[in-house]
């Protein structure tokens, strides 16, 4: 996706972001534009899904983040389920990946893709870390408010259906 900003054409035409937020965004990128890719781990437990409250909005994700220079999307899942619930885990299955363009996310100023990766947990317990406030596992029929920054409700129940259908193919948008 390729933002202009000037007087006829904004980003902030599409955002409640002003022009100069939105400028000083994109102040430090150079090159040609590319998406960003969050990446989020998807754990089950008895039937249940794990999921982290984030401190900065109070609403509940799959453990994750952006991908990180260095890392694999698979390192970064075990990584970011590390940080955020205390979780050691192996990455089993890429599930999906996702253009956030088509769900029902709140708008954002980068394009993004979202990876889902099924991981096992081998180790550790639950603790919460420095972006979150709790872990827990839930079922299907007892989500908590989502993080639809993060997730959607649409997104963690096709998770559910990976469970249910372990043959299921990865979903690609």
């Amino acid at each position: 996706m390729f933002v202009i900003i000037d007087n006829n054409s904004s980003a902030s035409n599409y955002t409640s972001v002003n022009k100069e937020k939105i400028s000083l965004t994109f102040a430090s990128d150079s090159g040609y534009a590319t998406p960003k890719v969050d990446i989020r781990g998807v754990v089950f437990r008895e039937n249940k899904i794990l999921l982290v409250r984030e401190k900065i909005d109070g609403a509940w994700a799959l453990p994750g983040g952006w991908g990180d220079i260095g890392f694999s999307p698979s390192e970064v899942a075990v990584k970011e389920i590390k940080e955020e619930s205390g979780f050691d885990v192996l990455p089993m299955r890429l599930l999906a990946v996702l253009d956030k363009k088509f769900h029902d996310h709140p708008p954002e100023p980068y394009h993004v893709y979202k990876m889902f990766i099924q991981c096992e947990i081998v180790g550790g317990k639950a603790e919460t870390g420095v972006e979150t406030s709790a872990v827990e596992f839930f079922s299907l029929d007892e989500l908590p408010e989502l993080s639809l920054e993060r997730n959607t409700i649409e997104q963690v129940k096709t998770m559910f259906e990976f469970l249910e259908q372990p043959d299921k193919k990865v979903i690609l948008d």
